[in-house]
């Protein structure tokens, strides 16, 4: 019955079905859980209480016949002298709404709520209630609406739907989980939210919905774990230890103690009998590459090959250099290959790997492509995941059989996000930085501060340094003021001369000019390069010191701290000069907080509360679920407690028979999970 058409409901007819279908309400059930998106709170309130230009809701008697003025475009003004109290008499007005003349009529007692003007002594009215007024009227409930739907209209519908379906609601979570947090029954909950007694009631209400929500979406995640797990058994690699400690010492450097942690958990996952399944996170410069060095390593000592993907050439060409240092004395033969590598030399590298002589292969996407074949693959790195496709990782997954896959990335990703979007993942973190580091230094300069900070610039240049120009857009648009790329290269170009070459990169440019460009810059032949964000994740150059981004407000803050990391890498104190004239509140704190905070973990958090979940990844590619309760910044204990119970019913064998889970299982089924194309 709760999935019927919505029609089923008394006073819903045909006309009125289109209409709610455009706010997605087709069935019963959709109505029932149509929620508001906020709640006013209209406490009645004496006159003399509230402030000018406040809403405010109060009681008064009808004075006067009410007076309608009618204006041109349909528009009308309905104005009525009501006498609050005792002594108060007061002008209620009403625009555009002259049906209530009809309605309204000397002696009445009404409930009014509106704008009050304290100087004119009138209600500018958004709502009248003839009568007294009643508790029922202290939350009111405000949905989102379109069309010919109007609020008080669907509430009426809302509330004929629990009078005839209400009982009909039944509960997904079982009693255990019920008593253990104090949860409402489903259907009270529900109907708290539409119709609230108080502010208390409400915040229960929505405390049970909350954890059903995140609970079924815990449950799907680990079920996917579970399932991936289940379908690949993988093969527990034979590790050489006692090797891969003397690797680890032969580094150049000492692991940090969340290195070290983050290795362990790797080294775990590469032993046991299951597919690995890891996602490595850690700030820029936080020493990921070297986690995968040793989780590389270890998979070479069990016999194994390995393989690393990145992004773009100028990586793999680094990372390449990096690795082959490391490796090369353990007598580990190590090559790579991207679109650059032909001819003769491709033939040869492909022919030793597919012989197994090559034991790591790092390269960009020319690894998963139809004639590059590995002898027996057991260990699969992609960096920066997130710029890689779905298809593109499984295709390099499939050229062994189970590789062990490790994703790493520098966004530090906030754990709410890390546990919703990468729930079916293990998550590492490395979440302190190697001992050594030069903070970088941040600053905030408006843009009348300019011609210190090229002055600055040319300082540094002067020591033998190289600076980055970070730009909004690649030209100029009429719509947004703010510096565009090709303007600021021609600049700059003036500016210096001859003193210094100034590199211009930017989204449009053929990969292949990009990769030019980036050589350029990462052997000092460019000494500044003028980049639009492309430039954010990518190419270390330890030379680079300054760090310039123009309208710094128009970024977020994880971005702006990944462009601030492309700078401090290496021995030299390092700059990072944020130019910006915010106008809002929200672009102020912002470029404070970039000052004040070098922790991208923190910084991602902020970012998170500031922007919301879906623009933390960008809209298209968040993988983030819409809620329709819940909500990620504010839920997040919630969140982790969901997750916690959804694991040890998932990997537990009484989930699976006892039928006090069976709602939850049928859920999950309803979800279509177990046809998931998410498996592969």
């Amino acid at each position: 019955m709760l999935y019927e058409p919505v029609t089923a409901v008394q006073g819903i007819g045909e006309s009125k079905r289109a209409d709610l279908e455009a706010l997605g309400i087709y069935s019963v059930m959709d109505l029932l859980e149509y929620l508001p998106f906020r709640y006013d709170d209209n406490k009645l309130k004496s006159l003399p209480e509230i402030e000018h230009d406040e809403k405010a809701t109060i009681e008064g008697k009808v004075h006067s016949e009410p007076s309608l003025r009618h204006f041109p475009r349909k528009k009308s003004r309905l104005s009525v002298r009501v006498l609050v109290g005792e002594k108060f008499l007061i002008t209620v007005v009403f625009f555009n709404r002259a049906f209530l003349k009809s309605q309204i009529s000397p002696g009445q007692t009404v409930t009014l709520t509106g704008k009050w003007d304290k100087h004119k002594m009138t209600l500018n009215a958004s709502d009248i209630h003839f009568g007294p007024y009643s508790s029922d009227q202290a939350i009111e409930p405000v949905y989102p609406l379109k069309g010919n739907i109007y609020m008080k209209a669907l509430r009426k519908m809302i509330q004929q739907a629990f009078h005839q379906f209400g009982k009909e609601i039944e509960d997904s979570l079982p009693a255990v989980f019920m008593q253990r947090y104090k949860l409402m029954k489903k259907g009270e909950a529900l109907y708290r939210m539409h119709f609230p007694a108080s502010f208390e009631a409400l915040k229960m209400a929505r405390r049970t919905l909350v954890y059903e929500e995140l609970l079924l979406f815990q449950l799907k995640m680990q079920l996917f774990k579970k399932m991936n797990r289940d379908q690949s058994e993988g093969k527990s690699l034979r590790i050489d230890g006692k090797k891969t400690i003397e690797f680890v010492q032969s580094l150049p450097f000492t692991l940090t103690e969340a290195q070290q942690r983050v290795t362990e958990e790797i080294m775990h996952d590469l032993k046991s009998p299951y597919r690995m399944n890891r996602l490595l996170q850690g700030d820029v410069g936080s020493g990921k590459t070297a986690v995968g060095a040793v989780a590389l390593y270890a998979a070479v000592t069990a016999g194994k090959q390995g393989a690393m993907m990145v992004p773009t050439e100028i990586l793999a060409e680094q990372h390449y250099q990096s690795l082959q240092g490391m490796f090369a004395p353990f007598g580990i033969e190590t090559a790579l290959l991207t679109s650059s590598v032909k001819g003769k030399k491709r033939k040869e590298i492909l022919e030793k790997l597919a012989l197994g002589e090559i034991s790591v292969m790092i390269g960009t996407h020319a690894l998963i492509q139809d004639e590059v074949n590995f002898k027996d693959l057991g260990l699969v790195i992609t960096d920066e995941q997130h710029r890689f496709g779905v298809n593109q990782r499984r295709v390099l997954r499939e050229k062994g059989e189970y590789p062990d896959v490790l994703f790493m990335t520098a966004t530090p990703i906030p754990r709410t996000l890390a546990i919703s979007a990468f729930g079916d993942m293990d998550v590492s973190t490395i979440d302190v930085m190697p001992a050594g580091r030069k903070p970088i230094e941040t600053y905030w300069a408006k843009h009348d501060m300019l011609p210190r900070v090229l002055e600055f610039i040319k300082k540094e240049l002067a020591k033998g340094r190289q600076a980055y120009v970070i730009c909004p857009l690649i030209e100029e648009s009429e719509k947004i003021d703010v510096q565009n790329a090709i303007d600021v290269h021609m600049q700059l170009s003036l500016y210096f001369g001859s003193s210094a070459a100034v590199g211009l990169m930017h989204g449009r440019l053929h990969p292949s000019e990009k990769e030019e460009v980036m050589k350029k810059f990462a052997f000092n032949e460019t000494q500044i390069l003028v980049s639009t964000t492309v430039v954010e994740v990518g190419v270390n150059v330890p030379n680079a010191t300054v760090m310039v981004v123009y309208d710094a407000d128009r970024f977020g803050l994880s971005q702006l701290h990944q462009l601030r990391g492309r700078v401090g890498r290496g021995l030299e104190q390092s700059y990072c000069i944020l130019i910006a004239d915010p106008k809002s509140e929200e672009g102020q704190e912002r470029m404070t907080i970039m000052t004040e905070t070098s922790n991208g973990f923190e910084l991602s958090e902020k970012d998170l509360q500031l922007r919301g979940p879906g623009d933390f990844f960008g809209a298209k590619q968040s993988g983030l679920p819409d809620f329709k309760t819940a909500d990620l910044v504010h839920d997040y204990r919630v969140l982790e407690t969901a997750r916690k119970d959804a694991a040890e019913l998932i990997f537990s064998d009484y989930f699976w028979s006892d039928g006090e889970f069976a709602p939850l299982r049928a859920s999950l089924e309803a979800a279509g999970v177990f046809q998931n194309d998410r498996l592969d």
